[in-house]
């Protein structure tokens, strides 16, 4: 049984956890940081399973400055990444997020619109007459009362960015291995298992135990396991709000091929849509009836759901052929579908990094300079106390106003 001590841990190496690492010896070239993930081969992490987006629409100026962030360093990060020489290709295309708008959802869009701007991002308001111009294909826009488009909204290889991060990480002293962490060790642990039997006050992380019986000491712990959140902070005597949530995306291969890439097409209803290599379509759609639990399983018959709404809104897709399909988890934060993030006011030196709740492929990068920030007590570049854990706690939440 290993018994060992590191600077830093962190749980999980997916997005999250890789940017997290980075930062830290980025910062800090000196510490000693261990990366613990399940699943080296991330089949099932919400990283690599995700449709992946970054875009600049939110309507949480916090979550604006966040994908700003993002912006700067995808546009950068083949560069930033590369290891001796080997830059990772992340293929970054910026072909746009388009949103579109209906009576009940206008004014909050147009209150997000005009914040965007004050913050210097790259927005523009369509009528439906602007949208039908730019994209002809689009034939009902009944009940669109306008649009938003990003342009430099876009999409990327989320696995090589993980990979670029996790690379970078490693090449700079960080430790990545592969084991499940089944808890959380704090001080009242150490207590309870002394000789003298002294019962002691939870109050501080002490590490972690593994289900190979290992036990890795550290005061500074950060949670970055996704949908599995809870169920390991549970350990630890902490509830979260976050459970994961089944996501389906679904490929298809029109009939009808298009003379060049679609933006990001998201509708009122939350329906959305876009171009893939290939010639292929992504659909998605968050259901009501999505349901809860650790299930990867596709449902095909979804598809013919989304099919009927793509067709209705673009009649020109009636043929579609159905080429694959895959199932991945949202960590849905369930008190305002943001994310948590700082270190836990009960347990000291235990940092949280959970429920994006669908965003958090492209929070990555900010988060894990700002996880840094807080384990190194450094000032902060970009404050995001907003998203602390305090308020899970008050059960204070704080929206997104209107916008998927």
């Amino acid at each position: 049984m290993k018994n060992r001590t590191y600077d830093v841990i962190i749980i999980g190496g997916g997005i999250m956890g890789a940017s997290t690492a980075y930062h830290l010896m980025k910062a800090d070239a000196s510490l000693k940081v261990i990366v613990i993930e399940r699943d080296q081969s991330y089949e099932r992490a919400s990283t690599t399973l995700s449709m992946v987006n970054a875009r600049i629409q939110f309507s949480l100026k916090e979550n604006v400055q966040i994908s700003q962030y993002a912006f700067k360093v995808l546009e950068n990060f083949e560069d930033e990444m590369a290891v001796d020489g080997v830059k990772p290709a992340i293929f970054y295309r910026r072909e746009g997020n388009l949103f579109l708008y209906d009576e009940k959802t206008e004014s909050p869009a147009r209150r997000a619109f005009e914040m965007q701007k004050e913050l210097g991002c790259a927005i523009e308001w369509w009528s439906p007459d602007t949208i039908k111009k730019r994209y002809p294909i689009y034939e009902n826009l009944d009940g669109i009362v306008g649009g938003t488009f990003g342009p430099e909204d876009g999409h990327f290889d989320a696995y090589a960015v993980l990979m670029g991060y996790r690379a970078k990480a490693k090449s700079m002293g960080a430790e990545f291995i592969q084991d499940d962490v089944v808890e959380l060790l704090t001080d009242k642990d150490i207590m309870d298992s002394s000789s003298t039997g002294q019962k002691g006050h939870v109050n501080k992380i002490q590490g972690v135990k593994t289900a190979t019986g290992d036990i890795y000491n550290s005061s500074a712990v950060v949670n970055c396991t996704g949908a599995w959140a809870a169920s390991l902070l549970a350990t630890a005597g902490i509830k979260i709000p976050v459970n994961p949530v089944k996501r389906q995306v679904f490929a298809v291969s029109p009939e009808f091929k298009l003379d060049s890439p679609l933006p990001l097409t998201v509708l009122p209803s939350g329906f959305y849509f876009r171009t893939e290599t290939g010639g292929l379509l992504l659909l998605g759609k968050s259901m009501d009836d999505d349901p809860e639990g650790f299930d990867f399983t596709w449902e095909e018959e979804r598809f013919e759901l989304l099919w009927g709404e793509l067709y209705e809104f673009a009649p020109i897709f009636e043929s579609l052929k159905l080429i694959k399909g895959w199932a991945g988890l949202y960590a849905v934060n369930r008190l305002d579908a943001n994310a948590i993030l700082g270190e836990w006011p009960e347990l000291g030196g235990l940092y949280l990094a959970n429920g994006f709740s669908g965003h958090g492929l492209q929070q990555g990068p900010a988060v894990g300079r700002y996880m840094t920030e807080l384990i190194l007590k450094q000032k902060h570049i970009l404050d995001l106390s907003i998203f602390s854990p305090e308020r899970i706690i008050e059960k204070r939440a704080i929206f997104e106003d209107g916008i998927v």
